[in-house]
């Protein structure tokens, strides 16, 4: 179960990163989604990352929640 909380915060932490990205490229007007550059020519594996990505935010978050997470 601890290999796949430390999947979970890393693919949160990626997401989290992402967004950042792509919202300094709104202001810049440039496209800096990482997801979306390399997984872009494949739609559905872009897609699949997204929704790794949102179901891992919500483990993070329920284990921070019910305090079943460890921070060491």
């Amino acid at each position: 179960m601890k290999a796949l909380g430390t999947l979970a915060m890393f693919l949160t932490v990626v997401g989290a990163l992402n967004w950042g990205l792509v919202g300094i490229g709104g202001f810049a007007e440039t496209n800096l989604n990482l997801v979306n550059l390399i997984f872009g020519s494949m739609p559905t594996v872009e897609l699949v990352v997204y929704i790794l990505v949102g179901l891992s935010g919500l483990l993070v978050g329920w284990a921070h929640a019910t305090k079943k997470c460890e921070m060491k």
